[in-house]
């Protein structure tokens, strides 16, 4: 597996640490968007229901002036010249375009605000809500239709004339549809607004915005689908400009008529998305910054360990060279020894140098205790076979405890070439080790040998023999048994690890 580098490493701390923080940042911000759209579904509802309250309570009052009319003398005696002086007191109440007529049971208009002479004027074209009131004796309110007069689309309001209990006539009066478009542009809070009235069924009678091209249309279809289900409700539709909207409908209990309002989804997300373009922009630049930074870090560590690295190649290219120096001297001195002790002074400085080497390619930082025991096994060319068994967890040791042990397993293993397992074909070794209890702060090492030679214990005490029992002692903190037993030879090493 190809390893990371250093930079790399450095580049994805940074991002590990920022794009968490950028994804809580945004799922804040699209909590807080929910949250939004919840209260805005809330207002929404209000401001329909308001603007019903409002609607009913013109309708209202237009009711309650109709019912006045309906009680005049001059009207219930039939005095329609008389009556006219008292109907322009009642339209002078609205904008100029209302309309007050009186007809009777078949839509016959008897009398009209727009003409002197109502038989020279048409028959009504809504004469079912005129057989309605008639039927009932109780007001009513018509659906958006074409007037007679007019030829145009209008509403009327609808009051009985009783006399004796019986109704005589209807009074009929048709408001201005400037007045329900006027009351819906002083209700709409800004231009992201969408406020419509509707008849009974549906068609559109007043309109913010573009009341020219909607009135006298039916409600969207994804409104009108769900307009009629309940009172009161809140969905999203589809506007008839095909704006998605967060809309509320609210029916009118007085005349049958329904609210419709809704809100520009956009303008609730517009923020949302503004708000999320600036946290990752802003995740994004400390991003950049943080990345430019650790790669500045990683090249002054990246400097720092080719320094390092440098002066641990001067220290091996010195170790060498005193360690070839010492071996050039010691040929010299030694040259009136015998080739056995040359032989182990050379086995020795050997051992350290092989210590020395597991530790360069360390960088100087320690070895592992695995590694130590097979750079001293490695001459007798015997690891991989039957005849060594090696077990223990991974333990560092430090570099002059590593050095030490070296030497130690060095001793042992000449000592096993020459005269235990390893000096015939059939003795095996088995090298095992463990931390000690109950802290782990100890290694205890185990070396025992079988099937060698028959061993005989040393008449006296050698080199070897003090170089293991000081060196423990000293360099490892710990201390070193040699058992010579008749099976083989069997070495306990205790070592410090801190």
């Amino acid at each position: 597996m190809r390893k990371i580098s250093l930079p790399m490493r450095l580049a994805l701390l940074v991002a590990g640490t920022m794009l968490p923080l950028i994804i809580f940042a945004s799922v804040i911000i699209t909590r807080g968007y929910q949250k939004d759209r919840v209260e805005a579904s809330a207002r929404v509802l209000a401001t329909a229901r308001s603007l019903r309250t409002v609607l009913d309570g013109e309708v209202l009052r237009m009711t309650g002036s109709l019912q006045l009319l309906a009680l005049t003398n001059s009207l219930r005696a039939g005095d329609f010249d008389r009556f006219r002086g008292i109907a322009s007191g009642f339209l002078d109440q609205y904008s100029p375009g209302g309309v007050l007529l009186v007809s009777d049971r078949d839509g016959r208009q008897l009398f009209s605000s727009l003409a002197t002479d109502a038989s020279l004027l048409p028959r009504r074209n809504n004469v079912e809500i005129t057989r309605k009131v008639f039927d009932t004796g109780r007001p009513a309110y018509s659906k958006l239709f074409i007037g007679s007069v007019l030829n145009k689309p209008i509403l009327t309001v609808e009051v009985p004339v009783s006399i004796g209990g019986r109704v005589v006539y209807v009074i009929s009066f048709t408001p201005p549809i400037a007045m329900f478009q006027d009351m819906l542009e002083k209700q709409r809070p800004n231009a992201d607004w969408t406020m419509s009235m509707f008849d009974a069924e549906g068609i559109n009678f007043a309109r913010v915005p573009n009341p020219q091209q909607t009135v006298g249309k039916r409600a969207s279809p994804t409104l009108f689908a769900e307009m009629f289900k309940a009172p009161e409700a809140s969905l999203e539709t589809v506007s008839l400009e095909g704006v998605p909207l967060i809309t509320a409908v609210a029916h009118s209990q007085v005349s049958g008529w329904i609210i419709g309002v809704g809100i520009a989804q956009a303008s609730l997300a517009s923020p949302l998305w503004r708000d999320l373009a600036i946290t990752i922009a802003i995740g994004v630049l400390l991003l950049l910054i943080g990345i430019g930074f650790a790669l500045r870090m990683a090249s002054a560590i990246a400097r720092g360990e080719a320094l390092h690295v440098l002066l641990v190649e001067e220290l091996n290219h010195r170790v060498k060279n005193t360690l070839a120096v010492l071996q050039a001297i010691a040929s010299q001195t030694f040259r009136s020894a015998s080739k056995a002790e040359r032989d182990a002074f050379d086995g020795r400085l050997g051992a350290l140098a092989r210590a020395h080497d597991l530790l360069s390619q360390e960088k100087w930082t320690g070895a592992g205790i695995h590694d130590v025991v097979h750079r001293v096994l490695q001459p007798y060319a015997v690891i991989g076979s039957s005849r060594v068994h090696i077990h223990g967890p991974k333990v560092p040791l430090a570099p002059p405890r590593a050095v030490m042990m070296s030497m130690i397993l060095h001793e042992i293993a000449t000592n096993a070439a020459k005269y235990g397992a390893l000096a015939n074909d059939t003795g095996c070794i088995s090298i095992a080790w463990h931390l000690t209890e109950p802290d782990h702060d100890g290694l205890h090492l185990t070396w025992v040998e079988t099937g060698g030679p028959h061993v005989h214990a040393p008449t006296r005490r050698g080199f070897g023999s003090r170089l293991i029992e000081r060196g423990a002692r000293d360099q490892l903190g710990g201390s070193a048994t040699v058992d010579f037993l008749p099976t083989g030879v069997v070495c306990t090493i205790e070592s410090a690890l801190d």
